[in-house]
């Protein structure tokens, strides 16, 4: 009996599986065991024909795999390939030394085929197995040559395959040189984007959100912008993506791997993602769910390392706003199922756009708010305060009447500059998480204020009543602030100004 190793997928994490087969005296058949699922089952034509177009005689006998461990159920058409390789060399693999894994689509006539589904499951075995040797279709080169470490060999058939499995030669981990732009930090490169598909010099004299969502891209701040139509809130949202810091490569494999469990394009690309659900949506495609261990990432997952864009925030359900409570405090999103339970890393910059009352109109210097006051109560407590507590920085935008031309000279390239000025700075003083992501430990260390900066804040607690994590937030608001005039010390006026930009 002889084994290759492959993995299913389990929840976010894989399982290795060893595929195992037997030879047994009897009437010739070909059974495979193990919950298999029907992808898997139906496996046993693909093999049979790609084995017969290699002139391959199967033997007058009993032929049984077995996909080891047995209660696990196995899902994916990749394991095609180990199961054709253990039939094609059942008198020769014995004689081989490695420890090999092998993942695969098979064609009818032996090519091999790469599914997006490979993308994590490569990942996770590499971290369990970390000098396994990989037999991968050719097809998979281009998403896996990045990745550090990986012993991997690519076939473009199952004759080549084969060849790999007898051959003595030493595979040794490649890694092909990302071709982004990049900056520097501690020997460490960080990848960006280098045009802008939109600049924020198309926004016009809104000086202090600006300034908001400069804050917010340089922090991981969660912002909430509130102003009449028209004055440029999903502007400047759409375009805070464009000023994020840059991102590692690790970070480039983690965001690619979650969007192949949503089914999305999962090529390597230097920009943080950014989500932008309509309020329709439903709680389970923002939130995610699971089935039959499998898990299906909603938005939040999705937008792990980038944005999640909230546009009409009140007419989102009431269901998905709370929902949202968890993952903007703790950055992780854990979803629970009777028989599963998954929990997504969700890191992100939440983002948000609101009118000050249903028609728009309430701070509007020149238009007539056409709403009763009951249906402004109504509109505004959409929003909880647990919900508003958790967000880091809220602006009022005014509609600009004096002049349609643009007064700053303030545009994209220069507030990304600012930004990665203050990443570098962030990752000099060697802190990993973001500012607005600091847990208490984080603040405390990273988040030392003098103590007249502790005066100002005692007199918010007595007065305003700011709550613990009030405080907290506008001590990371704060670092942040310093951080962008590259300040070691926070400082009264960085207090006060991350102040201002708190909803009192």
């Amino acid at each position: 009996m002889n084994k290759i190793l492959c993995a299913t997928r389990f929840g976010l994490d894989a399982r290795i599986v060893e595929v195992e087969v037997s030879f047994i005296r009897g009437l010739p058949s070909f059974t495979i065991s193990g919950l298999a699922s029907s992808a898997i089952q139906e496996s046993k034509q693909r093999v049979q024909a790609a084995l017969s177009s290699l002139n391959f005689s199967f033997p007058p006998l009993k032929i049984t795999i077995n996909l080891s461990p047995s209660d696990l159920p196995k899902y994916g058409s990749h394991f095609d390939l180990p199961i054709a390789l253990l039939i094609a060399t059942h008198k020769s693999l014995a004689n081989v030394n490695n420890q090999w894994f092998a993942f695969g689509e098979l064609g009818l006539d032996g090519r091999l085929r790469h599914g997006d589904g490979l993308f994590p499951l490569i990942l996770d075995t590499l971290l369990k197995y970390p000098d396994a040797c990989i037999i991968l279709p050719e097809e998979s080169r281009e998403y896996f040559s990045f990745v550090p470490n990986l012993r991997a060999a690519y076939a473009n058939n199952l004759k080549e395959a084969i060849e790999i499995l007898h051959s003595d030669e030493k595979i040794d981990p490649t890694v092909r040189a990302l071709d982004f732009p990049n900056i520097l930090i501690d020997g460490e490169p960080y990848f960006y984007k280098e045009d802008f598909n939109l600049d924020f010099f198309e926004v016009k004299n809104q000086e202090i959100a600006k300034r908001a969502a400069l804050i917010a891209a340089a922090g991981f701040h969660n912002i909430i912008l509130e102003g009449s139509p028209g004055c440029g809130k999903s502007m400047i949202i759409k375009r805070l993506v464009e000023i994020l810091p840059p991102v590692s490569l690790h970070e480039m494999i983690e965001m690619a791997k979650l969007r192949s469990l949503g089914r999305e394009d999962i090529a390597l690309r230097p920009t943080r993602s950014f989500k932008s659900p309509h309020q329709s949506a439903s709680k389970a495609s923002i939130i995610g769910s699971v089935s039959n261990n499998e898990p299906k990432p909603g938005e939040i997952a999705l937008a792990h390392l980038g944005v999640l864009f909230f546009d009409e925030l009140p007419y989102f359900g009431r269901e998905v706003l709370e929902a949202l409570r968890e993952p903007l405090e703790n950055n992780m999103l854990l979803v629970s199922r009777v028989h599963s339970k998954i929990e997504y890393p969700s890191s992100f910059l939440f983002a948000a756009a609101l009118n000050p009352c249903p028609c728009g109109n309430l701070l509007s210097p020149i238009k007539e708010c056409r709403c009763k006051d009951t249906e402004i109560i109504k509109y505004k407590n959409r929003l909880s305060e647990p919900f508003l507590d958790r967000i880091d920085l809220f602006v009022q935008m005014s509609e600009t009447q004096n002049s349609v031309a643009n007064t700053s000279n303030l545009d994209s390239t220069k507030m990304r500059q600012m930004v990665f000025d203050a990443f570098r700075f962030q990752k000099m003083r060697k802190q990993e998480a973001f500012n607005g992501k600091l847990d208490e430990k984080g603040i405390a260390k990273f988040c030392v204020i003098d103590k007249e900066s502790e005066e100002v804040l005692q007199k918010a607690v007595d007065n305003l009543g700011f709550s613990m994590r009030l405080v907290n937030k506008v001590k990371k608001v704060a670092r942040t602030i310093a951080d962008l005039e590259q300040s070691k010390e926070i400082k009264k006026s960085h207090i006060l100004e991350a102040m201002s930009y708190r909803r009192i």
